[in-house]
């Protein structure tokens, strides 16, 4: 889905690149559907970053003290037959392509992120008075950056949620309302991002109850399969 979203490579794209860094021992094991870390990978973990000197200035904030064992990193629980991918301490050299190196960097720096601290926000609610019509805006202020450091130099991270400048509590003042006029747009069209997500949900539109509920926790086809669905059908037309 990153990988669509970010640079417009196909599913299987994505799974041919990530298969090759796998096969030069980059990354573990790419055909996975969980985002956790199996526990006894936790003593590792210090000497991957460690070997990871492109990301060093990134990576040295962690090392000033011991690598935290957050539950939501770390929880055998969660894991079925292989862990999250990640980086391992063999580090791409020269002869990886533009494209791997890109994957590559996706993997690696959402493997960084996670050892970061929590991003804090400040939550913002504005209510107004236009005659005796209320209108209300909610945005948010960012008080600590935390783990969105790692994605600051990254030009395509669009901000989930809106900005909205300070305020204080209580704070009243004049304003001039303007109204907007313009159209809305039918839904997008799907990219395969947002199809891999849909096929990972599938079964929410449903109206059928009973159907629903049965396909709540499938989907269709699971992470190492989806791509190649997906090029079925381009094939099929």
């Amino acid at each position: 889905v990153e990988a669509n979203k970010k640079y417009g490579f196909s599913a299987e794209q994505t799974l041919n690149l990530v298969q090759s860094l796998y096969e030069k021992k980059n990354v573990t094991y790419p055909r996975v559907d969980t985002t956790y870390l199996s526990e006894s990978l936790y003593p590792k973990i210090e000497g991957i970053l460690r070997k990871m000197s492109f990301y060093q200035t990134l990576i040295a904030p962690l090392l000033t003290q011991p690598i935290p064992k957050s539950k939501s990193v770390f929880d055998d629980s969660k894991i079925t037959d292989h862990h999250a991918i990640i980086p391992t301490e063999i580090i791409p050299n020269t002869n990886i392509s533009k494209e791997e190196k890109q994957v590559y960097d996706l993997i690696a720096r959402r493997f960084i992120a996670v050892f970061y601290p929590e991003c804090k926000i400040s939550n913002t609610s504005v209510e107004a008075k236009v005659g005796d019509i209320p209108f209300k805006t909610n945005g948010k202020q960012i008080l600590e950056l935390g783990w969105r450091e790692v994605y600051m130099k990254d030009k395509n991270e669009k901000q989930e949620e809106q900005e909205i400048p300070k305020f204080e509590i209580g704070e009243k003042g004049e304003h001039k309302p303007f109204v907007h006029s313009g159209k809305t747009t039918p839904p997008k069209h799907y990219t395969e991002a947002t199809l891999l997500r849909a096929m990972e949900t599938a079964g929410r539109q449903i109206e059928d109850e009973e159907l629903r509920e049965t396909l709540k926790n499938n989907g269709i086809g699971r992470p190492s399969t989806r791509a190649n669905i997906i090029e079925t059908l381009f094939k099929r037309k």
